[in-house]
């Protein structure tokens, strides 16, 4: 993709991402120490049924920004499965961790995608759009991957959860643009259920089903009561989106040219 002129002050912030971003989960143990979570839990199981349901063909399906560990079991696929990452060393964790069926390529996912066209039935991607500043881009790329008719699934966080609904009422930002926590501050591109529609559709894409991990509130003590009926019955309030989309025909054209700019 090209490029269209940008200023050395919004290179320089795209490179600060980057490096940002790099330092957080360059080796896994971010991540390792909350995929085991319940919250997680569910979001990567749910994600990951919505694949091994929907994905047809033989072609491989690839999850891009997999982290130390993949949320697809080969086994479950119809095709093969490549793992792709920019860590280098969470990258092969993740390799070892799916007993070394799954094949490996390190990539910025920030960038063009380093496959042809049509390569892929499948396409799974766990918590990145909202690190990467053209998310639009980003999903067209996954729609030039996908061979017609492939399955995309993605997760991202929901900036409006039921509890920050109401929060934002008396005035209090929602979780996901606090520039103060210790990793949301990374969140540079926060979606609710019908923006992430839109961006899906102006990528080409035909969404399928929006799904949620739970509805919570956190209690005053700082415990959570979470509800997963709720979950399914209203997703758009729950705590992460997860989305299936279908490839449609190809995107229209965007205005110009753009690099995907992303931290």
């Amino acid at each position: 993709m090209g490029e269209p002129p940008i200023g050395a002050s919004s290179r320089s912030a795209q490179a600060h991402g980057r490096r940002a971003n790099r330092r957080s989960y360059h080796d896994g143990v971010q991540v390792n120490g909350y995929v085991d979570d319940p919250y997680h839990r569910i979001r990567r199981a749910v994600a990951a049924r919505l694949m091994v349901d929907g994905v047809v063909g033989g072609r491989p399906v690839l999850e891009l920004g997999c982290g130390p560990r993949s949320m697809l079991e080969p086994a479950e696929l119809p095709g093969p499965l490549v793992v792709a990452d920019m860590a280098e060393a969470a990258l092969g964790e993740a390799r070892r961790a799916a007993h070394c069926r799954a094949v490996p390529v390190c990539l910025d996912a920030t960038r063009s995608l380093p496959f042809r066209t049509g390569s892929f039935a499948g396409l799974l991607t766990g918590e990145l759009i909202e690190h990467v500043y053209d998310p639009v881009a980003l999903l067209r790329e996954c729609h030039r991957v996908l061979a017609p008719g492939g399955l995309l699934v993605l997760t991202t966080p929901n900036l409006a959860p039921v509890q920050d609904r109401l929060a934002f009422l008396f005035g209090r930002a929602p979780r996901q643009v606090d520039p103060l926590h210790p990793y949301l501050w990374l969140h540079i591109r926060p979606f609710t259920a019908s923006l992430l529609r839109r961006a899906l559709r102006q990528a080409g894409f035909a969404p399928l089903a929006i799904r949620s991990n739970h509805v919570g509130w956190r209690l005053p003590g700082g415990r959570w009561v979470a509800s997963r009926l709720l979950a399914r019955l209203a997703p758009g309030l729950g705590g992460s989106l997860i989305c299936a989309a279908r490839r449609g025909a190809a995107p229209p054209s965007p205005k110009g040219t753009a690099r995907l700019n992303g931290a």
